[in-house]
């Protein structure tokens, strides 16, 4: 067997350093998906931003590493005003959710603002909200998700929740874009 292994590990021959390079590029992505797994706590670790609704703190074709609520708590933005906790240049969490649970939905990547109980008014003047969760925004909206197309009349509930975003790597998300087209 050891004899083999160094065989292996020695050849010149084309096959079998072709074989070689290859299980050696295999190993080195399966130990980065594995630690980002166990970084994040949720699979795919990460999204890539698709529009503009979270300008300037995010651009389209961003590549953004989240991590999911069991290992990082949702602090909203209502929460973090007048503390000094903010990510992406703003008070409170941004978290990357699928509008009503849908998996076939896109994922949204919004600004989670503050949190509402069941019949409490989603906003003054509002519509009571039919279950708990959490209004959202993108940075640069106008409207909540929940005034708009997007999550309409409904909070985002916890089970609908990805993850948290924590890092934001330029242009990275056109690759990951890239790879969600091909089936």
């Amino acid at each position: 067997m050891k004899d083999t292994f160094h065989t292996f590990m020695k050849s010149d021959n084309f096959w079998v350093s072709l074989a070689r390079e290859t299980l050696t590029a295999l190993l080195a992505v399966g130990a980065i998906a594995l630690l980002l797994f166990l970084y994040a706590g949720v699979w795919p670790p990460m999204v890539s931003v698709d529009g503009l609704s979270m300008y300037p703190n995010m651009h389209d074709g961003d590549l953004i590493i989240i991590q999911g609520i069991q290992k990082s708590p949702i602090t909203t933005y209502q929460a973090a005003l007048g503390t000094n906790y903010s990510t992406f240049n703003g008070a409170g969490d941004v978290i990357v959710y699928q509008p009503f649970g849908l998996k076939n939905m896109t994922p949204v990547i919004h600004r989670a603002l503050y949190y509402v109980n069941a019949s409490q008014p989603m906003w003054n003047g509002g519509i009571a909200a039919p279950s708990s969760g959490y209004i959202t925004k993108g940075d640069n909206n106008f409207l909540f998700d929940q005034s708009s197309g997007i999550c309409p009349n409904t909070p985002v509930r916890d089970e609908w929740i990805l993850g948290v975003a924590k890092f934001r790597i330029p242009y990275l998300g056109y690759v990951r874009s890239l790879f969600s087209f091909i089936h």
